[in-house]
């Protein structure tokens, strides 16, 4: 058989992989598209202290100065349902892909030069009694829990506490329709599962104690006020 035809099918599959791969390239985000798409964000991520009610009460995250690559992943979460917060999973579902990363380098940018870095080194020590547990946690989320080993981790030295809790307890909750988080990574820090049945690593006081260890970080996360009158 000829070589150039044996070749023919070969080479038509590589080519289909590059087409596959080019449409699937995430894509780029353009930070003045997001901060004129902002606008559904700023009501809540915009007002210092702002609270939500619902499903639980606690202070919305900060999320100027996380990485744009989380922020697009965690759109993505609720946009498919693995985040089940109902109003988060209404605002992604109106959401292209474009839409996610013009926010996503939007918010990145929004916190550069307010405040001061987060430092390289940890800022404090991790509590003895969460030190070997947490283990995981600073080998993801890196440098004193503000310098993650993938983009697509969040920053979580100084975010706040009662959000952080609420996000910790989010990943071993079941069966609730506007509760709870389906990421495996996650899931399998907080919960043992063997047999069909579940042991959780922490207790809901030491997942309180470690966001509240976290909060108290200086991190480069921030609220930076807006007017939806812009």
């Amino acid at each position: 058989m000829n070589n150039a035809f044996s070749l023919l099918p070969l080479l038509l599959a590589l080519a289909g992989v590059g087409t596959a791969a080019q449409a699937q390239a995430p894509a780029a985000g353009d930070a003045a598209k997001g901060a004129a798409k902002a606008a559904m964000c700023i009501g809540c991520h915009g007002i210092v202290g702002y609270q939500s009610s619902f499903p639980e009460v606690y202070k919305v995250p900060m999320i100027a100065g996380q990485g744009s690559k989380y922020i697009v992943a965690s759109l993505v979460a609720y946009q498919k349902g693995d985040r089940k917060h109902p109003t988060m999973r209404g605002i992604a579902a109106s959401l292209t892909e474009q839409d996610m990363a013009d926010l996503g380098a939007f918010y990145e940018q929004q916190a550069k030069g307010v405040g001061t870095p987060a430092p390289a080194a940890l800022a404090k020590p991790v509590p003895d009694n969460l030190k070997d547990r947490m283990a995981a946690c600073v080998a993801c989320h890196g440098a004193n829990f503000s310098a993650p080993l993938d983009p697509a981790y969040p920053r979580l030295a100084g975010q706040h506490a009662d959000y952080l809790y609420s996000a910790l307890k989010s990943y071993h909750t079941d069966g609730n329709p506007h509760l709870g988080r389906n990421n495996a990574t996650m899931r399998a820090q907080v919960v043992q599962e063997a047999d069909g049945k579940k042991k959780l690593t922490f207790t809901n006081q030491e997942l309180k104690q470690m966001a509240q260890y976290l909060a108290s970080l200086p991190g480069d996360l921030r609220v930076v006020p807006q007017s939806r009158f812009r």
